[in-house]
């Protein structure tokens, strides 16, 4: 990190201790190769020690499986000899942490080699990456996250699967879908009150809150910024708040792509755009359908979306969310204000032309999907690809389901992948599929419930 970021951290922190003498911790966050938050907590006296030379974690922490495991194939774990890295600060992250009962602040970390080089596999880093290929472009990227999720009752239904948590105001459970519906938000007006507090203690750029196509199924909108890393630390952020916000009134929160398999599932869509150096947005050339530079975004996008699956869709779960009839995508398509296809153009001002990237689940690492959706638009953009005719109408019934639809074909293709070679790494590629890999077998050796009632007493 250069002498100067040290010295304003160093200033962040002492700031910050001053304006709040009553923080008694400070988590230390960095996001894993899954999203899911690891680190530490350190006392209220290590915080300047902290802000000065960060701290050490194994490299390996990049190298978890979704419950923590190590994964022995990643190559950082033995062949490494499971070394430590230096772990940074990151500037302008330090915040109030307000739903735990003690006064807690959190710190955003990203993790460095000793020689100062940014690790390999931080997905922060990856994705700075991406936009340095832009800004090499005289570029920007401009980008917005939604995040859709459930609230659930802490304790499961009689059937043991997941349901609604009563409403504080009117002691019941909806069990009906509202889209939109106004009354949905009122029942749990607490939780969303608590949510926007937190989000303005932290900065997060929070906008629109709806009801969306399932019982106690919301989204929650983040404004676009004009700084791709800082949007996926909001969207990591954004769900830290609602996760905590709902442990604190009682209930949970839950971004797993499918956790109904009769109900929609949760989604993360991304809106994006490119603005030059005069702020004029590249894919608004003054006519309905966008310039040529848009074309060839979207045309990469399509190109390599079927390779890039695992990072939009990482999980076994995540491939529920894709059926017909659903509003998650089947296939590559695109399409002007379609919400059938995987990427829409939305329709509006010119100013504003972007494309919204409709493929993610709600339970993928913000920062390998932005990653990814950077890279197909950039490969199609220097490559000038240009895309087949836009859908109108059902792209479900145009066009043929081609995405993969399940995690291992998907993890093949992402393997034998050139392109995710050339903008992830082969290195990257390895450890990324590695663990998916082995999520893959330990959920193979699992025997389900469905599998007993259909198979332990009647062959």
């Amino acid at each position: 990190m250069p002498s100067r970021d040290a010295a304003a951290m160093r200033d962040e922190a002492h700031a910050f201790l001053s304006r709040h003498p009553d923080i008694e911790v400070f988590e230390l966050l960095i996001p894993d190769t899954n999203g899911v938050p690891r680190g530490k907590w350190v006392p209220r006296n290590a915080l300047a020690k902290v802000a000065d030379g960060g701290i050490r974690l194994p490299s390996s922490m990049f190298a978890l499986d979704i419950w923590g495991n190590d994964v022995l194939d990643s190559g950082l774990v033995f062949e490494t000899g499971d070394r430590d890295a230096l772990c940074l600060p990151v500037a302008g992250s330090l915040k109030e942490v307000p739903w735990l009962k003690r006064r807690t602040a959190q710190l955003l970390m990203s993790m460095y080699e000793p020689d100062g080089q940014p690790f390999f596999g931080d997905p922060r880093h990856i994705l700075g990456r991406m936009v340095d290929l832009y800004r090499a472009m005289g570029l920007t990227p401009v980008t917005a996250i939604e995040l859709e999720f459930y609230l659930l009752d802490r304790e499961p239904g009689a059937d043991g699967r997941p349901q609604p948590p009563l409403s504080p105001m009117t002691g019941r459970r909806q069990f009906t879908t509202q889209v939109y519906g106004i009354d949905e938000l009122h029942e749990f007006e607490d939780f969303f009150d608590g949510i926007s507090r937190a989000a303005t203690l932290q900065d997060l750029p929070v906008d629109t809150t709806v009801a969306e196509q399932a019982p106690n199924q919301y989204e929650i909108n983040l404004r676009h910024v004009a700084d791709p890393v800082a949007a996926a630390d909001h969207a990591m952020l954004l769900k830290r708040v609602i996760k905590g916000v709902a442990q604190a009134q009682g209930i949970n929160a839950t971004f797993m792509a499918k956790p109904y398999g009769d109900l929609a599932g949760n989604g993360m869509h991304v809106h994006f755009s490119l603005i030059d150096e005069h702020d004029h947005n590249v894919f608004d050339d003054g006519s309905a359908q966008g310039s040529a530079l848009l074309r060839h975004a979207v045309a990469g996008l399509a190109a390599t979306m079927g390779e890039a699956m695992p990072l939009f869709a990482p999980n076994i779960n995540s491939y529920r969310r894709f059926q017909s009839g659903s509003h998650a995508p089947s296939n590559p398509s695109w399409g002007y204000d379609n919400r059938s296809t995987s990427l829409r153009i939305p329709s509006g001002e010119r100013h504003a032309m972007r494309i919204e990237h409709r493929l993610s689940g709600a339970d993928a690492n913000p920062y390998l999907a932005l990653a990814a959706l950077l890279a197909g638009a950039y490969h199609g953009i220097v490559n000038q690809l240009e895309p087949d005719a836009p859908t109108i109408g059902n792209a479900h019934e145009q066009h043929a389901p081609t995405l993969h639809d399940n995690l291992a074909d998907a993890l093949i293709d992402f393997e034998e992948s050139d392109f995710v070679a050339q903008y992830f790494g082969d290195a990257y590629r390895r450890l990324y599929a590695a663990c998916k890999w082995q999520e893959l077998a330990t959920f193979g050796t699992q025997v389900t419930p469905l599998e007993y009632d259909s198979y332990l007493r009647t062959v």
